[in-house]
């Protein structure tokens, strides 16, 4: 007679594990995006970059060709097995790179969302940092005419003579406008009634 083994095991009280409770997501500095992104970059199969005379040439070359009428041609394909062999392209294989470019725009407009996200940011600080900068100079300014703070002196000098030359660099570059010629047409006639004598 076979003995059934009848030990009983007791389970200790659960302790939470860290897995268990949720960890707040961590931070990514700008290099550690810089980096995740180029390591995705070399894990995407196709990416090309493209200068701007060659995206205008092929954004042109689309401008006739809507999402609808590409699709109503590529349905031809399917209808005939003789178009399908004259363009040397079966029907899965274009229905699947439809599809990839489908997806590929929603990858992309998400990625457009992302870095217009980051540039907003970006843009805040750098305006908030410039706020900064205003306060600091004109306190600076204001404090460093008592002699006691002449340590301060060449540093708002310093700002002084940069904002002067930022300053003449915008007046060279704003077009000066062409000073009115003057009119070469004859007067009008006097309306004036000569006086009586």
């Amino acid at each position: 007679m076979k003995t059934i083994n009848t030990r009983i095991t007791t389970k200790s009280p659960t302790t939470t594990t860290g897995a268990d409770t949720p960890q707040p997501a961590v931070k990514l500095t700008p290099d550690a995006v810089i980096e995740q992104l180029r390591a995705m970059r070399s894990q995407i199969e196709q990416v090309a970059p493209l200068t701007k005379e060659q995206r205008k040439a092929l954004k042109q070359r689309l401008r006739d060709q809507s999402a609808e009428i590409v699709a109503a041609s590529i349905n031809v394909i399917g209808v005939l097995d003789n178009v399908s062999q004259a363009i040397g392209q079966p029907l899965d294989d274009v229905l699947q790179v439809q599809n990839e470019a489908d997806r590929w725009d929603a990858a992309a407009s998400e990625a457009r969302a992302f870095v217009n996200g980051i540039e907003g940011a970006n843009l805040i600080r750098r305006q908030q940092l410039a706020l900064v900068g205003r306060q600091a100079y004109s306190i600076g300014s204001q404090l460093a005419l008592d002699p006691a703070n002449a340590v301060l002196v060449p540093h708002v000098e310093e700002v002084k003579q940069l904002k002067s030359v930022s300053r003449r660099k915008k007046t060279r570059k704003t077009p000066e406008t062409p000073a009115p010629t003057p009119s070469t047409t004859t007067p009008a006639p006097s309306t004036m009634t000569p006086a009586k004598a």
